[in-house]
């Protein structure tokens, strides 16, 4: 069973959306539980985003891609 990769409603303060500027794993690549992921930034201010579980990384929003807080940007399963 796969665990959603969310942009988590309480990062940053307002409703304004973010860019994912990095993937930090590739598409397919093994993670591990709380490892850095992923960083998005919005109103020029980077967030870090860790892995919710350990397995493999199957990535739903390229990097670029505008996202909002809320929004499944990748799995792990």
């Amino acid at each position: 069973m796969a665990t959603d990769i969310i942009i988590p409603s309480d990062l940053w303060d307002g409703d304004e959306e973010c860019v994912i500027t990095a993937w930090l794993a590739s598409d397919g690549a093994q993670v591990t539980e709380g490892a850095l992921i992923a960083e998005i930034m919005t109103a020029k201010v980077q967030y870090e985003i860790t892995a919710p579980a350990t397995g493999t990384l199957s990535i739903a929003k390229a990097q670029d891609e505008v996202a909002a807080k809320g929004d499944v940007i990748g799995a792990v399963s």
